[in-house]
């Protein structure tokens, strides 16, 4: 990612992105999830690859992406050495008084606009996501 993508605020596409949680979170990809309702199925995906730095609640809403803060760029490279090609910040609403503010440094960004499921259906077609949890009944 070049230096003026580095620092772009993340444009999301069309859609009603009110609820967020974490639903993946490994050395490969820290992965958030959006929708209106996050009950049945989510509509959004941040997937961050080969993240280098995560602060952010496991379950926000509403969020709001700003581009990094000059100092967050310095703290981030002293914690890591060096720039992340990807540094997305935002502030979100937690349940407490005040926002939270967020930072996700990673190597790279994939935006996925898709339905995936949050639970098993034995008539869904061939292509369907699932959440990383569901499972098919034995």
């Amino acid at each position: 990612m070049d230096e003026t993508l580095r620092d772009a605020v993340i444009r999301l596409p069309e859609g009603s992105w009110w609820h967020w949680d974490v639903i993946a979170w490994d050395a490969g990809q820290f992965r958030l999830a959006a929708g209106h309702d996050l009950t049945y199925h989510h509509g959004l995906e941040l997937v961050f690859g080969d993240p280098g730095f995560v602060s952010c609640p496991a379950m926000f809403h509403d969020p709001v992406f700003r581009a990094p803060t000059r100092e967050e760029h310095m703290r981030i490279a002293r914690q890591l050495g060096a720039q992340p090609p990807v540094l997305v910040a935002f502030e979100a609403d937690a349940g407490g008084q005040e926002p939270v503010s967020c930072l996700i440094a990673a190597e790279h960004l994939e935006i996925v606009h898709e339905t995936v499921l949050r639970y098993w259906r034995d008539d869904a077609p061939p292509d369907q996501r699932f959440a990383p949890w569901v499972r098919q009944p034995k």
